[in-house]
């Protein structure tokens, strides 16, 4: 029987308002009215959670995560391929922003080719890249971003092949877990099994258990971090690493 997952509370943008709330009587500030002004601030038209898969996402993987009560996943439109990774992925997004269900897994991401470039950047297994071209794929995406082309989605599910026993481990620096669960590291989950089966089973288990907190800041301010983001900071201390290595 598929599972049926529960919403998390709901952790979206809110618009602060310009004016204060109504005085109550004798000029003196209404609590009641500030409570109410809080809480019924505006937020992202989005009807769902909205949230883009990260990571190898094998199919087996996305037809069991598919099959779950009260999620619908939304693929990049057929026509997409060869066009603009940046462009597509926004595309994608809005048109998830359009349904009205629990939980939409987004297979497409806007930030698919910065996240690339970064972690080949890092990958010391290659031969060495320069910053270069991780400026170019993160200029395209902050010019989109500025556009109102797309907005980042509610979380990342990070879709992760777990090693296997005597197998060798992948130490590759990954961006979703390195510099960008490092802005906001509950907006970024994880989702780590052997067989497809215990993946599906792992991400659904991880979209049960979604916490709401602050949103993400600008994109400005993701790649500020990203570029001043050393990849072993995370194993040593939050502190570790953060000197801006990058031209």
């Amino acid at each position: 029987m598929p599972a049926c997952l529960r919403r998390p509370p709901l952790g979206r943008p809110r618009i602060q308002p310009t004016t204060p709330p109504r005085a109550g009587r004798g000029g003196r500030e209404n609590i009641f009215e500030r409570l109410a002004w809080d809480y019924d601030r505006p937020v992202r038209p989005n009807p769902s959670t909205v949230v883009v898969l990260a990571g190898k996402t094998a199919e087996p993987v996305l037809a069991a995560v598919e099959r779950s009560m009260n999620v619908v996943l939304v693929r990049p439109a057929d026509e997409a391929d060869g066009a603009d990774g940046v462009a597509v992925a926004a595309a994608t997004l809005r048109r998830a922003a359009g349904i009205s269900a629990p939980y939409v897994l987004v297979a497409a991401d806007p930030l698919a080719a910065v996240a690339a470039e970064w972690s080949a950047m890092w990958d010391l297994s290659q031969e060495t890249r320069g910053s270069e071209r991780f400026e170019l794929r993160a200029a395209e995406a902050l010019a989109a971003w500025r556009a109102n082309q797309f907005e980042l989605p509610d979380y990342y599910l990070v879709l992760a092949s777990e090693t296997a026993p005597g197998a060798a481990e992948d130490h590759r620096p990954d961006f979703y877990l390195g510099p960008l669960r490092s802005v906001r590291p509950h907006r970024v989950v994880v989702a780590a099994a052997t067989e497809p089966a215990e993946q599906a089973a792992a991400a659904r288990s991880e979209l049960g258990s979604l916490r709401a907190g602050l949103w993400w800041p600008s994109l400005e301010e993701v790649f500020r971090t990203v570029r001043g983001f050393y990849p072993g900071a995370l194993a040593e201390s939050p502190e570790a690493g953060r000197a801006t290595l990058l031209a």
